[in-house]
């Protein structure tokens, strides 16, 4: 029996959670995989009932699971607490509790859905790219302060990283796209930042056992243009914590949206799964939300952490059954939409 800890968060997290949940308890009666469910709070919901983001009853819940779930943390009504109480400190401190330095995030586009797109469908037909971002390092984990000195107000944050936190990565990367098409790009902005000068030596280094892949670098800005002008020539992309936080929204814009995109942190334990879209709290209770991320992210669950990729197929192509039949989110068609209730039920039919 696995153990999964289920933490539904802010804003639209409960409806994208239940309606993941709804697909696994699915594929759970049609097979042998069988699991338990914990819940327990993070975010808003967490600051709500605990006075803290991150609680020790939520630290505590992690112990002795097998994988974690997760919808969405943040929203208006947090934003003017302290810098450190708030939502998205939490899923911070989640994922350095958990030990999670891998963040994959896949994005391809479907072939009923490359009208969405804002790119031209030449340009966009076949995508299919990996980000396998950093995710406990950089500077979003930095050291950080925000000061007055001689009656200016001053602040700065520190990017910083070791060789062994981009080694372990970077063999990571390697490896699956050694499994794909054998290319790998390196992004980052090594003709400015010294981070990322031992980003590309390390790189390099653990390059040397991988001669079959194909190793490229290119710096953050022109990858962000090659991505609109050629993302086809991408296949594995590996970048530091900020920048794949950037260009991955970037992606999830032209694959026709945010609400497509799973993601999964690894670590050499327990790993988590959730969607990369927000809270959305302006659309949170309406029965609109696109739930195909975080049902997504419950196939990468069943891939990654159960070794279920038969099952984790199933829920993948159910999900392109669902959209080539033009059962599509308000994202993705405001005009003619299907509720979060209708596509969960499609997908569930299409099983």
């Amino acid at each position: 029996m696995k153990e999964i800890l289920v933490l539904k968060g802010d804003g639209v997290g409960e409806e994208i959670i239940n309606s993941a949940l709804k697909v696994l308890e699915e594929i759970s009666n049609k097979s042998d995989f069988k699991y338990n469910l914990n819940f327990a709070e993070i975010g808003g919901d967490a600051i709500d009932k605990y006075g803290d983001p991150f609680p020790e009853e939520t630290k505590e819940m992690l112990k002795n699971k097998d994988a974690v779930l997760l919808g969405a943390v943040g929203g208006p009504k947090w934003d003017n607490i302290e810098r450190d109480k708030r939502p998205e400190k939490g899923l911070l401190r989640l994922r350095k509790e958990m030990g999670v330095y891998i963040n994959l995030r896949p994005a391809k586009i479907y072939e009923k859905l490359l009208d969405r797109s804002p790119i031209k469908n030449e340009i966009v037909k076949d995508l299919n790219i990996l980000v396998v971002r950093e995710l406990l390092g950089g500077i979003y984990f930095g050291k950080r302060d925000i000061y007055v000195e001689k009656g200016i107000r001053k602040a700065y944050d520190v990017e910083f990283y070791d060789e062994k936190e981009i080694k372990r990565i970077a063999k990571y990367a390697f490896i699956a796209a050694r499994d794909r098409r054998k290319k790998l790009s390196l992004i980052d902005k090594a003709n400015v930042l010294d981070s990322s000068k031992l980003w590309r030596e390390v790189v390099k280094e653990v390059h040397e056992d991988f001669k079959d892949v194909e190793l490229e670098f290119l710096y953050v800005d022109n990858a962000s243009m090659q991505l609109i002008k050629n993302p086809r020539n991408f296949d594995v992309i590996l970048t530091n914590n900020i920048f794949g936080d950037i260009l991955s929204d970037e992606l999830s814009e032209i694959t026709g949206s945010i609400g497509l995109l799973p993601s999964a942190s690894i670590g050499d334990s327990i790993s988590l799964y959730e969607p990369i879209h927000g809270s959305a709290p302006d659309i949170a209770g309406k029965n609109i939300v696109n739930p195909i991320a975080t049902i997504l992210s419950v196939a990468m669950m069943l891939k990654f952490s159960f070794n279920r990729e038969d099952l984790a197929k199933e829920i993948e192509e159910s999900v392109k059954k669902t959209i080539e039949k033009d059962i599509l989110s308000f994202d993705l068609n405001k005009e003619n939409y299907y509720t979060t209730k209708d596509i969960t039920d499609e997908i569930i039919k299409n099983l």
